[in-house]
């Protein structure tokens, strides 16, 4: 992939919807990855479309949110549809190549709740379009042969990620962690059953300024993950990160990379109904088979740390395989 994959970025749009996303917090992922892209030094970079194999469109939903709903705020999706639509509309009369994959050579880059909405409104123009997204969700449409589950993380000021704090496993005196408010039902039931309840289920809701939240990570042995309102969350970099088993508590989401990495091996799925279980679930690993996942946690971790530029085998080059992996799959109508 390295030596083959060139991305053309359409040049068409303009600041700030279009070409630019944020770089801190909980939307960053997706400008970095345009921020990346864009740049001329990555070996990625087509100079020319006639070079590409696959087509970026450089939307930033953040973007249009931030500028175009707020401050008078409301949920309809309308505005955020129309502006894809007719930037693809844009593109499409002006080149070749949407027309002849019907879109399938071409994908976006989100990390925004709202970002599987952008296809909502034509289904029929977007039917092929290769979705980058956090909000992997197959409950709401995601589809795994063709999207792209992306990590979501939240960066903080003048980092490219969360601290690593991870003890070594004799030093992880916390069976389970989560700090979290109560968004969305999953969070809601494990707060219902855990919180305050247990010295080994440490569930806490937000916690006093006198606790480190990366160091507790760094202390557990399992992190858990639960979903908030999407099904999505920072917590299962984080917990990788902090080299603590991640512990997914999530309904329909399509983990990050299912295409080369074996999640089962270094996570552990309890299902939502399975909540009041969770200490006899996690009791009833080995201390041989924990060991065993916390070491393939220390494994995968490059595959979820943000590099600029990005180098091989990183956050950035795993989501371009991944799409890679799907343009694979596409025919064209005709020849470049």
């Amino acid at each position: 992939m390295e030596k083959r994959l060139k991305i053309w970025t359409y040049k068409e749009g303009e600041f700030p919807l279009f070409h630019k996303g944020p770089l801190k917090d909980i939307y960053s992922i997706e400008g970095h990855f345009i921020d990346e892209i864009e740049s001329p030094t990555s070996p990625f970079h087509a100079r020319h479309p006639n070079e590409a194999q696959v087509f970026f469109l450089p939307v930033s939903v953040a973007g249009i949110v931030k500028y175009l709903y707020k401050p008078t705020f409301d949920y309809s999706r309308d505005r955020l549809q129309n502006v894809v639509t007719d930037y693809v509309g844009v593109i499409s009369n002006k080149y070749e190549y949407w027309n002849r994959s019907s879109g399938a050579d071409h994908f976006f880059v989100s990390s925004h709740d709202w970002a599987p909405d952008v296809s909502t409104a034509n289904p029929k123009l977007f039917n092929n379009l290769i979705r980058v997204l956090c909000n992997a969700n197959t409950s709401e449409g995601f589809q795994p042969p063709r999207d792209v589950s992306l990590p979501e993380i939240k960066i903080p000021p003048n980092h490219l990620g969360p601290p690593r704090l991870g003890q070594p496993p004799n030093n992880r005196s916390i069976l389970a962690f989560f700090a979290g408010g109560d968004h969305g039902h999953v969070r809601k039931t494990l707060l219902k059953y855990w919180k305050d309840k247990d010295d080994d289920i440490q569930v806490h809701d937000y916690l006093p300024k006198t606790l480190n939240y990366f160091e507790l990570m760094g202390r557990a042995k399992y992190c858990l993950c639960a979903s908030g309102y999407e099904v999505a969350s920072p917590r299962v970099v984080e917990s990788i990160y902090a080299e603590c088993v991640p512990v997914i508590i999530s309904e329909s989401y399509v983990l990050p990379f299912s295409d080369v990495l074996d999640w089962s091996k270094f996570s552990v799925h309890v299902p939502v109904w399975k909540i009041p279980e969770i200490k006899a679930i996690l009791l009833g690993i080995s201390n041989g088979e924990y060991r065993k996942m916390h070491k393939r946690v220390r494994q995968v971790q490059q595959h979820f740390v943000l590099n600029r530029p990005a180098r091989p085998f990183d956050l950035l080059h795993m989501v371009l395989h991944s799409v890679w992996l799907r343009r694979l799959n596409v025919i064209l109508h005709s020849c470049v």
